[in-house]
């Protein structure tokens, strides 16, 4: 080979001499006499004169047309480069880090704009745009086009596939590629479009129309000269150059060939070894007379002996040559004309690999890390969370990993010092391991790993598990089982939050052979860092949440009181988000009636259970007051107002915006019920035959509104009817309308013949949503009427000899009743009582006696003045009458009606 170089190079050299020669020769002709022949070519009609203006027409044309023809490529070489510049520029801005997560960012404009205009800049072309799925722009040049619709074809890049295309844009005719970017699974999240305007494209070709027009003019000077002139310098300019020059162009050709730091191999047609440049020799350890023997003969590995042999086309083709990873890039040398073969390159890529892996792993990591971010700490649940540490952990970073917290804090409290842990959370790549299960409750022993990072907060890397003797004696049978399953290395890091440490997370490896590292380690630490946040933020939420939750249950009614009227079932189901203020509440009245009332504090936490409980309390002292619904609603919308300016922030906005409640009063005498209510929800009743309806009952404002009165709304049950009452988180949520709950409701309810119990049942399986949103306060009341029998009535007339006819009537009644044993004291009461309505009120005057429970005693007079209960001096002659009505019932008290008052007394019965 070099001997044939060595020929090469002589005949170069001669070559160049002997044309220089012939061309002097020539030059003396043409100094003798170049004016002569020209005017000689030029002159008459001679053929000579003819074939001169036939020759100039011909080079005219072939100049004309070739200045066309490389105008032409010029521009098709620069269009087709302007769409492989913007198909990469696109793929790469595309596939960038970072681009595909700035897409779900809440302003992806503000990550992607000065990137793409780095971007841009940087690769010279015209535009890059990032385009969501429905084509709108993130980015552009012109700040004034970003968020509106991209000018281009996008159905295809949406499909998935990439395109090229020439379009009229916005910075005005251009050439584009447009290319997807895609998510993890496949699906098109986003596009990314690049490209170069058509004024750019273009304009090599019209910065070489110049050179080439004057090159034409230059061809059709020369061809009006002469033919000879002509060839002189056609011969110029294929020898241009001089031996010496010559000589000395090999010399440097050969000089960079074999000083370059890649090899160079050339391989005949055949597959012989033609030439190799001492990189190549050295990085393939070629044998001295390698050149001309077979490349299958030089003892390289199979793989690189077939790529060199086979001559096809290689790109940074990666082989590995005894130690070293060999890029390989191969092209054929006989695409052009030229001679068969094909010339390869040969660049070391061992450290770039090395360096290239570490990278990869560096990258893997953040990626972990991001994604443990926005994986860890979704819900205010700690058990949740600590499974969500495992989910992202498992397998990308450890093969198994189990999360040991102390029962504290699942509870929501702070752990004891010495306690032990409870196993909360288990993720692994099999489900056989034998790890503690999931609520194993695990004393660590004190040389064990996870008791020294208990006891000192610091992470422990234990790389052999089967020589970890201190590991080992936590349970001997169970740590030989794990050794035995394949697990052979761990590291444990406590779940610290300052100085509090709430638990430890084990991180198992198995798979892998290596064990776990120290890179590892920090790793880990950072990776439990993160979840031991987002596990103490769901601790302090369990925490504030079961106090509210106590709270909250600590003011609702634990039973519900004993009475005779109405068979009750309820129900109280604390929203899944946080506690709020909904209540209900059952409160029996003077004369067998019951009052039943369900209300509901506008909010959540802490302050609505409190305003709840206040409301609450509220409503049982009025009610002792025995004042109709819509005073009573009255109060406490007073009361409301009041609250909310008590608890009214800084900023002057209230913390309590309201509440509301409806107030229903049953009298099983009447069978009456009078409802009122403020802003809640109306009530259901249920027809003894199964009918449901919703009465009429005015709304009325919420409480703390003020300004507007209650108004009430008689209804007549029969008796066996159920009265329902509810709060608005029973029938509307964010997904369901109010109208359409209460129709639900309606066909839940709908019924005969099931007892308050099944109804309430019946309504939650019907109505409860899997994840209640607000309190759901349920209350189901089933009627009953006082019997005939068990009421006796007197009208009185307004004289003192009618008190003896009341108490002889009254001693009858109580004989039928079989209450003899009442009949003195019963008199007593009666008489005083009968006796102050004659002396003090005004007519008419009536006496009832209801036997319920209790023996009641009711007197009624038209007179809205009430006697007090005083205690006289022994020189009084009265004011001892009430003082022995007190001694002598269990309670006793005044209520207004619309005619007057009612004085009442209640007796136990025998």
């Amino acid at each position: 080979m070099v001997g044939l170089l060595g020929r090469t190079r002589a005949q170069s050299t001669r070559r160049p001499s002997t044309a220089h020669h012939q061309h002097g020769s020539h030059e003396g002709k043409h100094r003798r006499g170049p004016s002569n022949g020209l005017r000689s070519a030029l002159s008459g009609r001679s053929v000579a004169g003819q074939v001169f203006v036939l020759q100039v027409v011909i080079v005219l044309l072939l100049v004309v047309a070739a200045a066309v023809a490389l105008v032409l490529q010029v521009r098709h070489d620069s269009t087709q480069e302007a769409r492989n510049r913007s198909l990469a520029v696109a793929e790469t801005f595309a596939n960038t880090p970072g681009t595909r997560a700035a897409l779900s960012a809440p302003h992806p404009t503000a990550l992607l704009q000065p990137s793409a205009e780095a971007a841009r800049k940087a690769s010279k072309v015209d535009f890059i745009v990032v385009l969501n799925t429905d084509a709108i722009r993130y980015t552009h040049p012109k700040p004034d086009r970003i968020g509106k619709k991209f000018v281009g074809t996008t159905a295809p890049v949406l499909a998935g596939h990439s395109i090229t295309e020439q379009v009229n844009g916005t910075l005005g005719p251009l050439v584009q590629a447009t290319v997807p970017i895609k998510a993890p699974d496949g699906k098109v999240v986003g596009m990314v479009s690049a490209g170069i305007t058509t004024a750019n494209v273009g304009g090599a070709a019209d910065h070489q129309l110049p050179l080439l027009l004057g090159a034409a003019g230059v061809a059709l000077a020369l061809a009006t000269t002469s033919t000879a002139l002509v060839s002189r310098r056609l011969l110029r300019q294929t020898h241009g150059l001089g031996p010496y020059e010559m000589t000395r162009m090999y010399e440097h050709h050969d000089a960079v060939l074999h000083s370059v730091r890649e090899g160079v191999i050339i391989v005949g047609g055949e597959g012989q070894l033609l030439l190799a440049n001492d990189e190549a020799n050295r990085l393939l350890d070629l044998p001295a007379d390698a050149e001309g023997q077979h490349v299958q003969k030089l003892g390289l590995d199979a793989g690189t002996a077939e790529l060199l042999a086979s001559g096809r086309v290689a790109t940074d083709e990666v082989h590995l040559v005894g130690d070293q990873l060999l890029a390989i890039n191969q092209r054929p040398t006989d695409l052009q004309g030229g001679p068969a073969g094909s010339v390869a390159t040969l660049r070391d890529s061992t450290e770039l690999r090395a360096l290239s892996g570490r990278a990869e792993t560096a990258r893997e990591r953040l990626k972990l890390l991001y994604d443990a971010g926005v994986g860890i700490g979704t819900s205010l649940d700690v058990t949740r969370t600590a499974e969500e540490l495992a989910e992202v952990a498992v397998p990308r970073f450890a093969d198994f990993v189990t999360v040991d917290l102390a029962d504290a804090v699942l509870n929501g409290q702070e752990p004891d010092a010495g306690a032990g842990l409870r196993r909360t959370a288990v993720g692994g790549i099999r489900k056989d391991a034998p790890l503690y299960p999931v609520g194993e409750h695990i004393g660590f022993v004190p040389s064990t790993p996870q008791a020294h990072s208990l006891r000192t907060g610091e992470a422990v890397v234990e790389p052999d598990l089967g020589g970890a003797p201190g590991w080992l004696a936590q349970d001997l049978q169970r740590t030989a089982q794990v050794v035995d399953y394949g697990i052979h290395s761990l590291i444990t890091v406590p779940l610290r939050v300052g100085p509090l440490v709430m638990g430890v997370v084990n991180f198992w490896r198995s798979e892998k052979p290596e064990p776990f590292d120290v890179e590892d380690l920090a790793l880990a630490e950072e990776l439990v860092a993160r979840a031991a946040v987002s596990i103490d933020n769901a601790r302090r939420y369990t925490r504030e949440h079961t106090m509210a939750v106590t709270l909250q249950r600590s003011l609702l009614p634990r039973t519900l009181p004993d009475q005779s009227a109405l068979d009750l079932a309820y129900r109280y189901l604390p929203a899944q988000a946080g506690v709020g203020g909904d209540w209900f509440d059952v409160l029996p009245l003077p004369g067998a009636r019951v009052a039943v009332v369900v209300g509901d504090v506008v909010g959540h936490g802490l302050l609505a259970a409190a305003t709840m409980g206040r409301l609450r309390t509220a409503v049982h002292n009025f009610s002792a007051l025995d004042l109709p619904p819509d005073e009573l609603l009255g109060l406490l919308d007073e009361l409301v107002g009041r609250i909310d300016q008590d608890e009214t922030t800084e900023d002057g906005r209230a913390a309590v915006t309201g509440a509301t409640c409806v107030y229903a009063v049953y009298d099983p005498t009447t069978r009456r019920c009078t409802v009122a209510r403020a802003g809640h929800p109306p009530p259901a009743v249920i027809r003894p035959d199964g009918g449901v309806e919703f009465p009429d009952v005015p709304a009325g404002p919420p409480l703390g509104l003020g300004g507007l009165p209650f108004e009430t709304a008689e209804l007549e049950l029969a008796e066996g009817s159920r009265l329902v009452l509810y709060t608005d988180g029973l029938v509307e949520d964010r997904e369901r309308d109010i109208d359409v709950g209460l129709e639900l409701l309606r066909t839940a309810l709908a019924g005969a013949d099931r007892s308050p119990e099944a109804t309430c049942q019946a309504v939650l399986d019907a109505l409860l949503p899997a994840r209640p949103s607000d309190d759901i306060a349920l209350i189901v009341a089933r009627t009953h009427a006082l019997a005939a029998d068990r009421i006796a009535s007197w009208e009185v007339p307004s004289e003192p000899a009618a008190v003896g006819e009341v108490r002889a009537s009254v001693s009858r009644q109580l004989a039928r009743w079989g209450l003899d044993e009442l009949a003195f004291t019963t008199e007593l009461i009666l008489s005083e009582l009968v006796t102050n309505a004659i002396r003090y009120g005004n007519g008419p005057i009536g006496v009832r006696v209801l036997l319920d429970r209790t023996l009641i005693c009711e007197v009624f007079d038209a007179s809205s003045t009430s006697p007090h209960l005083r205690y006289a001096a022994t020189t009084d002659e009265g004011g001892r009458g009430l003082f022995l009505v007190a001694q002598l019932t269990d309670r006793w008290g005044t209520r207004y009606t619309a005619e007057g008052k009612v004085i009442w007394a209640e007796q136990p019965l025998p």
